[in-house]
């Protein structure tokens, strides 16, 4: 049994102090500092930092140097370990659109391989692509897009987690009502061209998120809403991109305003440089170039970010104004819920996995603990 005393502990709605938090695989309870029974706990100094759920990214594509569809068990244990260090214990590593061989390497290796890696755990998979708009293809190769098929993913419906489609392309529907009956697999709107009511009409049919909202969607206009305004209009879950590159602050902020803090969730849509030096690096078999704030293609097409979840949180506490308890739950609970994980993780509370985390005032990452286990000590 571990016990975690002088920190500042987040929970669903509120930071407790004076408390410590006791664990050992999962949350054990938490009570006053005065009642831990030093000599049956092993105590972790908290040192007046934030205690924290560890975060959840359920959309990147990689980190450290390694990516999702680099297919095989170093580059998945190396995003792992990467992303453990930045706060991030639970991820669904993100494929790309390209050939139908390699997309299934990537489900194939994290098939077989995500309950081996030793750090940030394994959810399951965001399959973005291959079922998209060329008009929205952002930095996915629109050579192997395809429309939406069943067939394609029927081997893995056991590990997909999140399928982002562009309504528009999947004809009458078909493919959306059929995934919508599969209860443990999200469908979500991203790389879309769709007008205003084609995407309600897909939000009826069962679509119940949105892809990087703002990035490749057909945007909000007075005289024609978009996918944007089927976003705001609806109330479907929406990720973004809080690197305040992708997306613009007083973007970032009217969107928290117009869906409420519990329907926005935080993402990296990191690729392989993130944490990585500034350089030319490789997105889906295109080249990417890499410096200090983002990654762009060589026409200057943002090609995912170099976000870590602690900076989304940074960002929106102190570029927004937005309380910590609320910018943590967007990066943890809110994302667990997105994917029904919520029952078991995204918050402290008793009963859940002990997947926490302790940082300072500036989200820099001093510990990271994953189901009881130290996985990363700065």
């Amino acid at each position: 049994m571990k016990a975690i005393i002088n920190g500042k502990i987040i929970t669903e709605g509120e930071i407790l102090k004076g408390k410590a938090l006791i664990f050992d695989e999962k949350i054990v309870d938490i009570v006053d500092e005065e009642k831990i029974n030093k000599n049956d706990c092993e105590i972790i100094d908290a040192k007046g930092n934030y205690v924290s759920p560890g975060f959840i990214d359920i959309h990147i594509h990689g980190l450290g140097g390694s990516d999702t569809m680099d297919a095989n068990f170093e580059a998945l244990q190396n995003i792992s370990k990467t992303l453990a260090q930045c706060g991030t214990t639970a991820f669904l590593p993100t494929t790309m659109t390209m050939s139908r061989d390699r997309i299934y390497m990537a489900l194939e290796n994290i098939k077989s391989n995500k309950d081996k890696v030793k750090g940030a755990k394994v959810l399951g998979v965001h399959l973005e692509g291959p079922f998209i708009s060329k008009k929205y293809k952002g930095a996915q190769d629109d050579k192997y897009i395809i429309p939406p098929s069943y067939d394609f993913i029927m081997d893995y419906i056991d590990v997909i987690k999140i399928i982002t489609v562009a309504p528009e392309v999947d004809e009458e529907f078909k493919f959306i009502d059929s995934i919508s009956k599969i209860k443990d697999i999200v469908i979500s709107m991203g790389h879309t061209s769709a007008n205003y009511e084609v995407a309600v009409n897909a939000i009826k049919k069962g679509i119940s998120h949105a892809t990087h909202t703002f990035n490749a969607m057909s945007p909000f206009n007075h005289r024609e809403p978009g996918a944007v305004g089927a976003v705001f209009n609806t109330d479907i879950t929406c990720e973004v991109i809080a690197d305040l590159i992708h997306v613009h602050p007083e973007a970032l902020r009217l969107l928290i305003k117009i869906k409420g803090i519990d329907k926005v969730v935080l993402i990296t849509d990191s690729m392989r440089a993130g944490c990585m030096e500034e350089g030319i690096y490789d997105l889906g078999g295109q080249k990417v170039f890499v410096d200090k704030t983002s990654a762009r293609l060589e026409d200057g097409t943002l090609a995912g970010s170099i976000l870590t979840l602690n900076r989304a949180v940074y960002n929106v506490v102190n570029k927004l104004g937005i309380n910590i308890v609320d910018a943590v739950r967007m990066a943890s609970l809110n994302p667990a819920k997105v994917i029904k994980e919520d029952c078991r993780i995204g918050s402290i509370q008793k009963g859940k996995d002990a997947d926490i985390i302790i940082f300072n005032e500036d989200i820099d990452v001093m510990l990271t603990i994953e189901e009881g286990k130290i996985v990363f000590t700065a």
